[in-house]
């Protein structure tokens, strides 16, 4: 990372030795590598399903918190305690997330003499509960959203006329878009309470919820604020994260492209009020709506860093967490930052194993993926950093977030850092698991995009399926893919390895093989002659002029009709990853004999995602209608809701509550011809 280091400027009573990260991932990796830059040493934490992490082995020593769900291991702050104690530990760094906002693990902390490197747990609780927040910046004189508290006995018909539609019921502790809703009727609003309630329990362990004005289709502009002991709050200026899908960020971008600098100086001086009214230490940042006429409201604010950090530090050379480190120790706020400004401009992308698919009849559905990451290759180009929790191997499970990793890009202008970031996801050899790279690269070179013109609507008004269509065809790649496994044939022959495969002396029919890519079957069939080389794909001819240069397992050098391009080659567990200059496919190869067991019934409905079964909502022989809700899954913190496919009969049904179900099992069965006419 490119920073300003930031030198002592006072002597301390109590530096922190040896750190224990109380999370996972990208973040418990970001921390330890700044850690391990200031000369502290560090300890992981890691669940079942971790053991095997990147940043477990980045650390210098880790404990084991037994099992998989977080509630189980890294909520347990008690574990957590237990593992600084064990190892001599003498300061605990939340991350984002988990324990990060809990004030009750912030004391807990401080009990057991542990320096927690965060707010006070008194920062923390005031801005606990968002209820309370709205309250407490209402006071400071911060604009706020009208707003109204939802328990068992309240009359939700008379809040949300209060409120007014459309509203958000949104959960009173947590983030990261979970216990959240949009209504925009009265009919919708118990159902959206219950729902949000649920999600909220399970993700936060509290399902405590209320109603708030939503804004339709503002921007989301945040301001970082760092404060230290001594009582000095200071802004370091706004990132706009207002490409959302589901409440959750995946672009974020610093400087805002609307922000001039009189809005610029009241957003920071709303953020540094925030922060004094409640004597903030540490770094947090202070969350605004920003409406098309310009007036801003305040959402929250969350005591911990935040998952866009890079984007200021990029914009700024500062490292925030040497500044977290820093004033966990005592240290007062040093001219570097007191004195920063911005420089550039930097866009963070979040890369997540998700799928992205179409619907004909509302907006795109973004499911959680999980698998085997066989390859995870970001290029290393100027002005792009990576900040990532994976590595090749890494097995992505259902227990957890599904992001892959941050990948952030500085630039002199907007348009410079978008172009190079485009570039860099474009290269990238994601092998294994379905991720939402292309929505990415298709948002980066969007007009309104570069044109700054950007809000929470941004994915309701693009399709964004269509923008995250693959960048030109497979055709080419499934080319590709049959050459390098003629390569792989000819490097494992016993005798005649030097000639292609299927060679005749008199010409004889061609090699073929095929592959699936979503629904369609490509069959590739070549032939090689003396002066080069039959190649069609589906039927037809790859080009007028075909000349393979060079081909191994891994490579594949190509010109078609005067145009070469070499491509990568990667083959695991009977798919094809292809990565060239016209993009990246995966294709998986088809047996040459299906296997007639592998057919599910007609009807079948599958489960799109690994997960667990929380409600099933009809039983065998109801009739059902296209449409109709019948399994709620939840995987990764979310709930899925899997409906009939078709006007039928439920005939038979595989799962109830609690069962764990694997992507493509049966869960329902409808029979539409049992549907009386």
């Amino acid at each position: 990372m490119s920073a300003v280091s930031i030198a002592p400027t006072c002597a301390q009573s109590s530096r922190i030795q040896k750190l224990l990260v109380a999370n996972r991932g990208e973040i418990a990796a970001r921390v330890m590598r700044t850690a391990h830059a200031l000369g502290i040493s560090t300890v992981a934490v890691f669940s079942d399903p971790d053991a095997d992490a990147p940043f477990v082995s980045l650390s210098d020593e880790a404990v084991r918190l037994p099992g998989a769900a977080p509630a189980d291991t890294y909520l347990r702050g008690d574990l957590i305690i237990a593992a600084a104690r064990a190892t001599g530990a003498d300061a605990v760094h939340p991350g984002y997330g988990f324990l990060s906002e809990s004030a009750g693990f912030a004391r807990d902390c401080a009990a057991a003499g542990l320096t927690f490197v965060g707010p006070s747990p008194a920062a923390i609780a005031s801005m606990g509960s968002k209820l309370e927040a709205k309250s407490l910046m209402e006071a400071a004189g911060v604009p706020v959203l009208p707003g109204a508290t939802v328990t068992d006995d309240t009359d939700l018909g008379a809040a949300a006329q209060q409120v007014g539609f459309p509203l958000l019921v949104k959960a009173a502790f947590g983030g990261g878009g979970r216990g959240m809703r949009v209504v925009h009727t009265a009919a919708e609003l118990a159902g959206a309470v219950d729902g949000a309630r649920r999600e909220a329990a399970s993700a936060f362990g509290d399902g405590t919820v209320f109603l708030e004005r939503f804004v339709v289709d503002p921007r989301h502009v945040e301001v970082q604020i760092l404060g230290d002991a001594h009582g000095r709050v200071v802004n370091l200026f706004e990132r706009e994260c207002s490409i959302q899908r589901r409440f959750h960020k995946i672009i974020e971008v610093s400087p805002s492209p609307v922000v001039h600098e009189e809005l610029r100086a009241e957003l920071g001086a709303a953020a540094v009020a925030a922060g004094k009214a409640i004597a903030y230490t540490g770094a947090g940042t202070v969350e605004f709506v920003l409406d098309s006429g310009g007036q801003f409201y305040f959402l929250e604010v969350n005591t911990r860093l935040q998952v866009e950090h890079p984007v200021t530090e990029m914009v700024t050379g500062l490292d925030l967490v040497e500044l977290q480190l820093r004033m966990a120790e005592g240290e007062p706020l040093p001219e570097a930052v007191t004195g920063a400004r911005i420089d550039g401009h930097a866009i963070e992308v979040r890369l997540y194993a998700e799928s992205v698919t179409g619907n004909d009849d509302g907006p795109a559905t973004f499911l959680p993926a999980s698998g085997t990451l066989h390859r995870f290759r970001i290029p290393e180009l100027p002005g792009i950093r990576v900040d990532s929790g994976v590595a090749d191997g890494s097995v992505v499970g259902t227990h957890y977030d599904p992001m892959l990793a941050k990948v952030i890009a500085h630039g002199r202008t907007r348009a410079d850092a978008a172009r190079t970031l485009r570039r860099a996801l474009r290269a990238a050899q994601l092998h294994g698991v379905t991720t939402n790279r292309e929505l990415l690269v298709g948002i980066l070179g969007e007009e309104e995009f570069l044109a700054g013109r950007t809000d929470t609507g941004y994915l309701t008004r693009h399709d964004a399926a269509a923008l995250g269509a693959p960048v030109g065809g497979v055709v080419r790649h499934a080319a590709a893919a049959a050459l390098a496994a003629q390569a792989a044939n000819r490097a494992s022959a016993r005798v005649l390895a030097g000639l292609p495969s299927g060679w005749r002396n008199v010409g004889g029919a061609p090699q073929w093989v095929s592959y699936s890519v979503g629904e369609e079957t490509l069959d590739v069939a070549y032939r090689f002659r003396r002066d080069g080389l039959d190649l069609t794909v589906g039927g037809a001819p790859l080009g007028e002029s075909v000349r393979l240069i060079a081909a191994s397992p891994g490579a594949v050098d190509l010109e078609i009709d005067g145009v070469r391009r070499r491509y990568t080659v990667h083959r695991v567990d009977g798919w094809v990853y292809v990565d060239g200059p016209d993009g990246s496919a995966a294709l998986a190869e088809v047996p040459r004999f299906a296997d007639p067991s592998a057919v599910a019934h007609a009807g079948s409905l599958l489960a799109p995602m690994p997960g667990a079964v929380v409600r099933v909502l009809a039983e065998a022989g109801a009739a059902v209608t296209a449409g109709q809700p019948l399994v709620v899954l939840e995987a990764m913190k979310m709930e899925h809701t899997v409906a009939a496919p078709v006007d039928g009969t439920i005939s038979e049904v595989h799962v109830g509550p609690g069962d764990q179900v694997d992507s493509g099992q049966v869960l329902v069965v409808v029979d539409d011809a049992a549907v009386d006419g």
